[in-house]
């Protein structure tokens, strides 16, 4: 029976995780989300020992992150060197070790929420001793501990609250970093519906970053803890209607970020979706109708100068080494026109044999020339590359992309010029979801182009994507051009408003004018610094707020 009562907790956050997941697109029911974590918080509080407090936290985790990341499992659909249930496998393995950074975020809060009583607890003895010695006979026997004058000090549900959010920050920003990371669907995405063109919260990632704004998440959260917590009836909503205004003050600052830009004629710009599905994409017989394809949709040349933007690996050329395969493409622009697409560089030893090659955008004027290039710097794991490969692929594993030849990194952020359009920064697939590393902070770009290939991504995972792209387009006060082959392309403006869009599952393309930039917002000079910063301002405010409570 102990044991059934020792599980009965951690299934209880596991559940609460799975449910919190709804708050993700495509379904944005953010209210779950915010439920699950008032509950999971009300877990934590109800935690005796360290070891409860890990369990209850890493399974919240797993079943949050099983949920979300739940499109994982598509892409093995589109091999045939591993079985396709392995992908659950993946999907599930990945939740695990992601489940860690919730876990150490609530043990360090929890740990911090007790930091008083140890600091206190010399001091409360001996005062305790005295006054025992003050008040032997005035107090029964056994009844010690229920005088308000000999308790000891307990943890403060109050001081919590900061104090998870702000660990919740510190590990999100952990999420993204350790071993490459993995910064997909942070909790400030839950505010960002797809269909939605307004910002909303947004705002508040110029100042706090995405990181931050996660950190919100979790304060909007509190006040439903706030709600159930003891009291009386009027203290209790007290407390609750201060919250809410100190939420409503929050939405007030959101929006006075986000002041509408003055109007501007920008250059015109193309953006394809050709919807080309994974299984069509790399068929030999159906290349020449993928090129039609895209060549129809990108539209005929006029006299006006025209970007035009084709998706992550748009061609199976390799445009570097065949001239013929530019003029191809050079043939379809005017004069004065530019088209962005993805492709491959290929990589060779001094021997001219191929050792490698480079996920990249390249930059193609009317004259078939090269105009630039962009080396995908933050690689997927087990996607372009097979981590120990030698002991990995002598076990039957691969790579999800086909090829023996892993795909080389390149060097970072960085900005071309596009003649006639301002400088491109590039950010290539999942490259857009880590907040403070999509941006040359020495060569600030005029607008981002995040080429994808979301038909890996199943059904869930291109609305996450987009609304992850929007969080860095608001944050960065920068303009975020998405082509993809399946959707969602989309125009996004510099404070993450989405403009125009193309449903996923649908060829088309969208025409519009190249929308501005903002001049760097504080997150665009700063980066990750101010949300860490936010986090320690949590962390110190719960700290206060636990060191008053006697």
């Amino acid at each position: 029976m102990r044991k059934l009562n020792a599980l009965k907790y951690p299934s209880i956050a596991f559940g609460l995780g799975l449910a919190s997941a709804l708050g993700f697109a495509p379904l944005n029911w953010w209210f779950f989300t915010l439920l699950c974590l008032a509950g999971l918080m009300w877990l934590l509080l109800d935690a005796g020992r360290l070891r409860q407090v890990a369990a209850r936290g890493w399974c919240f985790g797993v079943g949050h992150f099983t949920f979300g990341n739940n499109w994982i499992a598509t892409a093995f659909t589109f091999q045939d060197k591993m079985p396709h249930w392995l992908g659950w496998v993946a999907v599930f393995l990945l939740a695990l070790y992601l489940a860690a950074f919730p876990m150490l975020g609530a043990m360090l809060a929890w740990s911090l929420n007790r930091l008083p009583m140890l600091v206190k607890g010399r001091r409360h003895q001996a005062e305790q001793a005295a006054r025992r010695n003050k008040l032997k006979g005035l107090i029964p026997p056994g009844m010690e501990s229920a005088s308000p004058l000999l308790r000891v000090p307990t943890p403060s549900p109050y001081a919590f609250m900061p104090l998870f959010a702000g660990s919740w920050v510190l590990t999100e920003y952990l999420r993204s970093i350790v071993f490459t990371g993995f910064a997909w669907n942070p909790l400030a995405a839950i505010m960002i519906a797809p269909g939605s063109a307004e910002p909303a919260w947004m705002g508040l990632t110029r100042l706090i970053g995405t990181y931050g704004l996660s950190g919100v998440m979790v304060l909007l959260a509190s006040i439903w803890l706030l709600a159930v917590l003891p009291g009386t009836g009027r203290a209790r909503w007290k407390r609750v209607a201060l919250a809410l205004i100190a939420a409503m003050l929050a939405q007030i600052v959101s929006a006075y970020m986000l002041r509408p830009l003055p109007p501007r004629a920008g250059p015109r710009i193309v953006v394809v979706q050709p919807n080309i599905n994974q299984n069509q994409k790399w068929d030999p017989k159906l290349q020449a109708a993928n090129f039609t394809r895209l060549s129809e949709l990108s539209g005929k040349a006029g006299a006006t100068p025209r970007l035009v933007l084709w998706p992550e690996a748009a061609t199976a050329d390799y445009l570097e080494i065949e001239p013929e395969a530019r003029a191809r493409i050079a043939r379809l622009l005017g004069p004065k026109d530019i088209v962005l697409l993805g492709g491959d560089a290929l990589i060779f030893d001094k021997a001219g044999d191929l050792i490698g090659a480079r996920n990249s955008v390249f930059g193609l004027d009317a004259k078939g020339a090269i105009t630039g290039r962009y080396a995908k710097a933050h690689l997927v794991p087990y996607g372009e590359y097979l981590p120990a490969r030698p002991i990995l692929s002598a076990i039957g594993l691969s790579r999800l992309v086909q090829g023996d030849i892993d795909f080389w990194p390149g060097p970072g952020p960085a900005s071309f010029a596009v003649p006639g359009f301002g400088k491109a920064g590039m950010q290539v697939c999942y490259e857009i979801i880590f907040s403070g590393q999509v941006i040359d902070r020495a060569n600030r770009p005029d607008f981002l182009f995040n080429p994808s290939n979301d038909a890996w991504f199943g059904r869930w995972g291109p609305p996450q994507h987009l609304a992850q792209a929007r969080l860095r387009a608001a944050e960065e006060g920068m303009p975020i051009i998405r082509s993809t082959p399946t959707g969602i392309s989309a125009v996004i403006d510099a404070d993450g408003r989405l403009l125009h869009s193309l449903p996923w599952k649908k060829a088309g393309a969208i025409e519009a004018t190249l929308p501005g930039p903002r001049p760097a917002t504080p997150f665009a000079r700063f980066g990750n610094l101010l949300p860490l910063l936010f986090a320690a301002l949590l962390i110190a405010g719960g700290i206060a707020i636990a060191m008053k409570r006697r």
